[in-house]
């Protein structure tokens, strides 16, 4: 395994972003780092790989870096380049959600740690997993009994969660998505629709899996690179995109 895989994401207020992505993208290119790096004003989503001293010292640039303190890390291993190219790109949105009145940075809902999550599983907790990710990402592989709300894009996300049942809003809700980035924007949605005590996956199925494996979660995690997925081991899988319909295929359905 020659490669380390990196993904964060934080949602901090940012400025100067154009300086920013310059530095960025100098700094990665000399380390030949590959992989994609989201800038806005409202923070900073990252995903990209290269050997473990590249990414050490692209972690310590961001360590130097107020604004990016305790940053969320995710780390896996790979045996191949999983990007063909580095992007530094700057958006009005790291996650698009269309609703610039949800501030992440400045109000969430709280969160669940996965050991948590794990103990309400085992203790058969009533709640609700509610899946906040695409269709496509879901088919491979989704927590015991999450909601699929059948999510062609996030920005959808508001219309599917108002044709939810009312009785729901009294319930406890657990959002997730692949590193938790979606929930933090899927939550405030929630609350502000009535919901009353919603929580979401700290770190998202990647810490999850990470921390406990594949306890109650069945199959594996689309990821957004040339692995397709990974397993509850943080290693590629045999998953292949279709070339017809770009949907994730199994290993059992190739």
């Amino acid at each position: 395994m020659n490669y380390l895989n990196l993904a964060f994401y934080k949602f901090t207020t940012l400025t100067e972003i154009p300086d920013l992505r310059e530095r960025l993208k100098g700094l990665c290119v000399d380390l030949d780092l590959k992989g994609t790096i989201l800038l806005s004003t409202e923070g900073i989503n990252c995903c990209v790989a290269g050997t473990r001293d590249s990414v050490e010292l692209l972690k310590a640039f961001f360590s130097q870096d107020s604004r990016f303190t305790a940053l969320p890390l995710k780390e896996s291993w790979s045996d191949h380049q999983p990007f063909t190219r580095m992007l530094v790109k700057v958006k009005k949105e790291i996650i698009p959600l269309g609703m610039p009145e949800i501030e992440p940075a400045k109000f969430t809902a709280p969160f669940v740690g996965p050991k948590t999550l794990r103990d309400w599983f085992d203790q058969k907790k009533e709640m609700v997993l509610l899946d906040t990710r695409n269709s496509y990402e879901i088919r491979l592989g989704t927590f015991d009994g999450a909601i699929d709300l059948g999510l062609k894009h996030f920005r959808n996300f508001p219309d599917k969660v108002r044709s939810l049942p009312d009785d729901l809003k009294n319930k406890t809700v657990v959002t997730f998505c692949t590193g938790g980035i979606r929930c933090e924007k899927a939550s405030p949605v929630l609350m502000g629709l009535g919901f009353k005590d919603v929580y979401q996956l700290e770190g998202g199925i990647l810490k999850y899996f990470e921390e406990c494996g594949d306890a109650h979660y069945q199959g594996d995690c689309f990821v957004f690179d040339y692995r397709v997925a990974i397993n509850s081991r943080l290693e590629e899988t045999a998953a292949v995109h279709c070339c017809g319909c770009q949907t994730p295929v199994t290993a059992e359905e190739q």
